[in-house]
């Protein structure tokens, strides 16, 4: 077992380093509202710190899980130095490609192992253990990792070098885009059509049409009913991370482009904070304007 701490307490962060305490691991936790952190102490077996620092001193693995760019290089330029050598950093945040390389570098001069590691599943694949993990950095730092890691994971894959754990969560949430927007034209075509939606699905869910959005949303999106799971705003800026990449390296993304629009319409319509399968709303709501 592992001294390890985990920055960052948030619906995904929370669970997950409650995973690594009860795989036995020593943790230390520290998030920016400190009443978070003693919640999650008085919880878990655990440890809450005041400080970034004094959570990673004595730390074999830190892991992050933040909210953007901003935020991972922020707290990043405390942990880091106050790290020991041969520690390793795991960046789970969804963040961007340039910014993994970055810390990749600045890691390394410090013999500090860097792992870029988004996370794919939601809040309930954190909460249950199981989510899809990407990963890029070194293969050793990769091996130091990934037992660590194991404690909430489903899958995990090394995708290859520092970045490369990024732009292929970048590849997931282009994927879940166009899934969303395809299940929310479906379902809304078959209520205009007069079928009875739980008939359809019944059907359509056993074929090449399948996807988890499907099985898991389409209820709740015939309901009408968007408050919980991953929030539109979250996916618009993970959307944005990819817009941006794929401007770098002259990928053509027409559908992300105009989902991320559509997410911006729901966004006007009050629903920031919907889940992502919400954008059935923008269609009906066009219906009755």
């Amino acid at each position: 077992m592992a001294n390890v701490a985990f920055l960052g307490l948030g619906v995904m962060g929370f669970p997950m380093a409650g995973h690594l305490s009860k795989a036995g691991h020593t943790v230390r936790v520290w998030n920016r509202t400190a009443a978070k952190a003693k919640t999650w102490a008085e919880q878990y077996q655990g440890q809450a710190s005041h400080g970034i620092a004094d959570a990673v001193a004595d730390a074999d693995c830190v892991l992050m899980c933040l909210g953007d760019d901003p935020d991972v290089r922020a707290v990043a330029e405390i942990a880091l130095p106050a790290m020991k050598a041969g520690a390793v950093l795991v960046d789970h945040t969804t963040a961007s490609a340039a910014l993994a390389r970055e810390l990749h570098e600045t890691a390394k001069a410090s013999q500090i192992g860097f792992l870029d590691a988004p996370v794919s599943g939601g809040q309930a694949g954190a909460e249950n253990g199981q989510l899809s993990i990407m990963c890029g950095g070194d293969d050793s730092v990769f091996a130091k990792a990934e037992p660590i890691m194991g404690a909430y994971a489903k899958a995990m894959v090394h995708a290859g070098p520092a970045g490369a754990g990024q732009l292929t969560k970048m590849v997931n949430q282009i994927c879940i885009a166009g899934l969303v927007q395809g299940l929310a034209e479906g379902l809304h075509f078959a209520k205009s059509a007069g079928l009875d939606p739980e008939t359809v699905i019944s059907a359509v869910s056993k074929g090449a049409a399948q996807s988890w959005q499907m099985e898991n949303r389409w209820r709740t999106m015939v309901d009408g009913e968007f408050d919980f799971g991953f929030a539109v705003n979250w996916m618009r800026k993970d959307l944005r991370i990819a817009l941006d990449e794929a401007r770098n390296n002259g990928a053509r993304l027409p559908a992300a482009a105009l989902v991320d629009q559509f997410y911006a319409e729901i966004e006007a319509m009050g629903g920031g904070r919907w889940d992502t399968s919400s954008l059935i709303a923008r269609l009906e709501n066009a219906e009755r304007t």
